[in-house]
């Protein structure tokens, strides 16, 4: 058995139910989202890196290694990922100007309407996911009696 810190309480058996509701509740979005990103003709890998280009807020457009960083892979495996859907048309690399060793990332007109079209449908699940998640954690919050 795990260990506890000191004043740490035990959950209780529906602190257990909610926690597993919840991991079973992330494998059905991720199971969703998987197959719509299939059915759109991308992989889950495309996606989410499609994902990360377009919601990247570092300041400027993001590298392979803030990609990497993003999408916690190594930053060869993202180069790979990178040159994949540059041959596929989703995104453009380019050099930094500032720094000709550092590879930039932006996404192409194909690569925002594929991502445009997959985030709507992910957004009405996600309001699902949400109404659901917000009672299971509510649930593990709850300190037993």
């Amino acid at each position: 058995m795990g260990t506890r810190r000191p004043g740490q309480q035990a959950l209780t058996d529906r602190q257990y139910a909610s926690l597993a509701q919840f991991r079973y509740a992330l494998r059905l979005f991720l199971r969703f989202s998987e197959r719509a990103v299939r059915r759109a003709d991308l992989t889950p890998a495309q996606h989410q890196l499609l994902l990360a280009v377009r919601g990247w807020d570092g300041g400027s457009r993001p590298s392979v290694g803030d990609l990497a960083e993003r999408l916690q892979t190594s930053p060869h495996a993202t180069l790979e990922l990178v040159r994949r859907a540059e041959q596929d048309g989703l995104v453009a690399v380019s050099s930094d100007p500032a720094d000709r060793r550092r590879q930039i990332v932006d996404l192409t007109r194909q690569g925002s309407v594929r991502l445009d079209s997959l985030t709507e449908l992910h957004r009405e699940e996600l309001r699902k996911f949400r109404r659901e998640m917000n009672s299971l954690l509510e649930e593990l919050e709850r300190s037993p009696l």
